[in-house]
C-alpha cells in the first residue's frame, strides 16, 4: 500500500505540474494574441509616394501626459493636440536618402505653431530635402504665421483661391486680475527680486509696466526681425517684402476688391492658387495615384516613421549620445511628460551617469522654469553627470529661461536658436491670504499659538510682518544665490551677471552677445558637439532619447485601455457643445492650473511667462 501511495502520489504531482504548464500555455497564447490584436501594425511604404508632413496642434519637444490620455482625446475628436517635433524632423530625413519617397507635401491647415526655433528645425530639414532634387509642395486654404514659416521653404506653394495668407507680427499680452481680486477681497502678497521679473503683475497692476513693456517690445522686435528675415530668403523676396506685406495689407486688398488669395499672389508669397483637388492633381504627376481612393500616393509622416524605425529598433549598439528631454514647467517629485519632475529629471539623468555607453548627454529644454528646489536638485544632478566625466551639452528649443536657464547654466557648451526666449534670471514668491473674503460672508479666524509665526501662511489670515521679512529676505536670498551660480557657471563677475539679469528676458541672439549661452546653431548643431566632446565620429554617431520606458504589463494595460476607448467613443455621441465650452474656458482653466501646480515647499519661484502670440 505504501508503495501504491508513492506511486500514485508521484503520479499526482506530476500530473499537477502538467497542469500548470497547460494554464501557463494557455495564459502565454492569451497575451500573444492580445498583442497581436493591440499592438498597432507596421505600415507599407508605396514603391513611389510622397511623404505628407501633416502636424496636428501644437509643435512640442515632448508628447505630454500619458498614451492613454491622448488615445482618449484622440478617439473622442479632439485630433492629436500635440506633435513630437523630432518625428516630423526624423521623418524628413529619412525621407531624403528613400528611393521611394518622391517628393514631399506640407499640408499644415491643423498645425498650431510652437515657436520660430521649432519651426526653424522643420524648415531646415525642408531646406535639405529640396539639395535632393526632389519636389517640396506645400498646399493649404490658408497659411497662418507659423504655418507660412515652414510653406515658405516648398518648391511650389499652392494657395486656394477663396483662401489667404495671415501674418500678423508678435504681441505680448497678458491677462491682469487686480480688478477682481480686489472685488474678491483677496490679499496677495508678492514677494520678488529682479526689477523686470513680472510675471506677480497680473496680481498687483491692471496694465502691463513701463519695464515690461521695454523688455519685451526688445525680444518681440528681435523674433519678428528674424522671422521677415527667414521667410523673405526663402521666397527670395527683398528683406522689407515681408513687413510690407503686412502693414500694406489694408490699401493692397483694397486694390484687389478683397481678394486676398490675389493678394498673397500678386506679393510673390504663393507660386500659384489652386485648389486642393487641383493641388492633389498635380502631385499625382510626381508620384502617381493612389489605386484604392483616387488620389495621389502618400503616406503620413508619423506612418512612414513607424515603417522606418521597425527597421532601426536594434541598430543603437555601442557608444553613443544620451538625450535627455526637459519640456514643460519644472515642479518637485514625480511628474508626467511634458513637465519636468526633479524626481523623474534625476532619474533619467541618472540612469545616463551609470550607463557605460552614453558618452556624453545632450539635455534638450524648452522651459519657461518653475520650483526653485526643484531647479536646483536637477542642477546638481547635471553637476554630479560631467564630475563622472560625460559631458553635457544644453541645447534650447524656443524657451530656456528662468528654471530653464538654471539648469541649463552649469552645461559644458549652451546652444541656443536666435529666436530662444532665455535668460529671465530673477525670483517671486505669491502667498494670497482670504481672511477679507470670508469676512464678507460672516466667517472669521481665531485662536493662539506658541510663537508668533505659529499659522503664519495660513491663508484665513492676514500676513504677518515678520513673516513678510523672512519671505522677501528669502526670495532676495534665491535671487542671489541664482546670480552667483550663473557668474560662476558662465565665469562672470557677479556685477555682470547681475546688469544682464533682474529678471530680463533675451533672444537667443541677444543672449549670446551679453554671455548667458555659448553658441548659436540648431540642436543638430548641438548633438554634434556633444560627439566631438565625447570623442566619437561626429559625422557617423547613434543617438539615444532617455525616457521613462514602459514594462510589458503597462504596455499591454495601456493597449487595452486603448482599445476600449476606441469603442466607448464609436458608441457615445460627441458633444459639441461641451466641447465648445471647453475651449472657451481653456485659457482660464490653464492659469488656474498652473497655479495649483506651484508647490514649491518654500514657495518659491525662478518662472518666466513670457511667449510670443501671433
Amino acid at each position: 500500500m505504501k508503495t501504491l501511495s508513492t506511486i500514485f502520489g508521484f503520479l499526482w504531482r506530476v500530473l499537477d505540474g502538467m497542469r500548470k504548464v497547460m494554464h501557463l500555455i494557455v495564459l502565454l497564447v492569451i497575451f500573444i494574441t492580445l498583442m497581436a490584436v493591440l499592438s498597432p501594425r507596421i505600415p507599407i511604404v508605396p514603391k513611389s509616394a510622397a511623404l505628407v508632413i501633416a502636424p496636428q496642434g501644437a509643435l512640442v519637444e515632448q508628447l505630454s501626459g500619458d498614451p492613454f490620455e491622448r488615445a482618449l482625446a484622440e478617439a473622442y475628436g479632439s485630433g492629436r493636440a500635440e506633435t513630437l517635433l523630432r518625428d516630423v524632423v526624423d521623418s524628413i530625413e529619412a525621407a531624403k536618402k528613400d528611393d521611394r519617397i518622391k517628393a514631399l507635401v506640407l499640408d499644415l491647415g491643423s498645425m498650431q505653431g510652437g515657436g520660430i526655433a521649432k519651426l526653424e528645425e522643420i524648415a531646415a530639414a525642408v531646406r535639405d530635402f529640396r539639395t535632393t532634387g526632389k519636389r517640396v509642395v506645400a498646399l493649404g486654404e490658408g497659411y497662418d504665421q507659423s504655418q507660412y514659416y515652414i510653406a515658405a521653404n516648398a518648391d511650389d506653394i499652392f494657395l486656394d483661391p477663396q483662401g489667404l495668407i495671415l501674418i500678423e507680427g508678435y504681441g505680448y499680452y497678458r491677462t491682469f486680475l487686480k480688478g477682481a481680486i480686489d472685488k474678491l477681497a483677496v490679499d496677495v502678497n508678492i514677494f520678488r527680486a529682479g526689477k523686470f521679473k513680472s510675471y506677480t503683475d497680473q496680481f498687483s497692476r491692471s496694465d502691463m509696466a513701463d519695464t515690461e513693456r521695454e523688455e519685451s517690445l526688445a525680444w518681440l522686435n528681435s523674433l519678428w526681425t528674424q522671422y521677415q528675415a527667414a521667410v523673405a530668403q526663402a521666397r527670395g523676396l527683398e528683406a522689407t517684402a515681408i513687413g510690407a506685406y503686412v502693414n500694406e495689407m489694408a490699401p493692397a486688398a483694397r486694390s484687389m476688391k478683397g481678394d486676398l488669395a490675389a493678394v498673397a499672389m500678386e506679393r510673390r508669397l504663393v507660386t500659384e492658387l489652386k485648389s486642393r483637388h487641383e493641388a492633389e492633381e498635380y502631385l499625382k504627376t510626381l508620384v502617381g495615384e493612389d489605386k484604392d481612393d483616387h488620389g495621389y500616393q502618400g503616406i503620413a509622416h508619423w506612418d512612414y516613421l513607424s515603417a522606418v524605425r521597425a527597421s532601426q529598433a536594434l541598430q543603437i549598439e555601442g557608444d553613443h549620445i544620451g538625450v535627455v528631454v526637459a519640456s514643460g514647467e519644472i515642479l518637485d517629485g514625480e511628474q508626467p511628460p511634458g513637465t519636468i519632475g526633479s524626481d523623474s529629471a534625476v532619474r533619467l539623468l541618472r540612469q545616463a551617469r551609470y550607463d557605460d555607453s552614453v558618452k556624453a548627454v545632450v539635455l534638450r529644454i524648452d522651459s519657461p522654469g518653475g520650483s526653485m528646489l526643484a531647479s536646483e536638485i536637477i542642477r546638481r544632478e547635471i553637476n554630479a553627470l560631467r564630475n563622472a566625466g560625460k559631458p553635457v551639452i544644453a541645447s534650447m528649443s524656443s524657451m530656456a529661461a528662468s528654471g530653464g536657464y538654471y539648469i541649463a547654466m552649469d552645461a559644458d557648451e549652451i546652444w541656443a536658436n536666435p529666436a530662444t526666449l532665455t535668460g529671465s534670471i530673477g525670483v517671486f514668491a505669491v502667498i494670497p491670504t482670504f481672511q477679507r473674503t470670508l469676512e464678507k460672508i460672516g466667517v472669521s479666524t481665531d485662536g493662539v499659538g506658541t510663537t508668533p509665526l505659529a499659522g503664519a501662511l495660513s491663508v484665513e489670515r492676514t500676513l504677518k510682518d515678520e513673516a513678510k521679512e523672512i519671505l522677501q529676505l528669502s526670495v532676495e536670498h534665491a535671487y542671489s544665490t541664482f546670480v552667483g551660480n550663473v557668474a560662476s557657471a558662465r565665469e562672470k563677475s557677479i556685477e555682470e551677471i547681475d546688469g544682464v539679469a533682474q529678471g530680463r528676458v533675451w533672444a537667443g541672439n541677444d543672449a549670446a552677445r551679453v554671455g548667458l549661452v555659448d553658441k548659436l546653431g540648431s540642436y543638430r548643431d548641438a548633438l554634434n558637439a556633444a560627439a566631438e566632446r565625447a570623442g566619437l565620429d561626429t559625422a557617423n554617431y547613434k543617438v539615444e532619447y532617455i525616457e521613462t520606458s514602459l514594462g510589458w504589463r503597462q504596455a499591454l494595460a495601456m493597449q487595452t485601455q486603448v482599445l476600449a476607448a476606441r469603442i466607448t467613443s464609436s458608441l457615445v455621441p460627441k458633444n459639441e457643445l461641451l466641447l465648445s465650452a471647453r475651449k472657451l474656458l481653456s485659457p482660464i482653466e490653464t492659469e488656474l492650473a498652473r497655479l495649483a501646480r506651484f508647490s514649491d515647499p518654500t514657495q518659491i519661484y525662478y518662472y518666466c511667462p513670457c511667449g510670443a502670440v501671433n
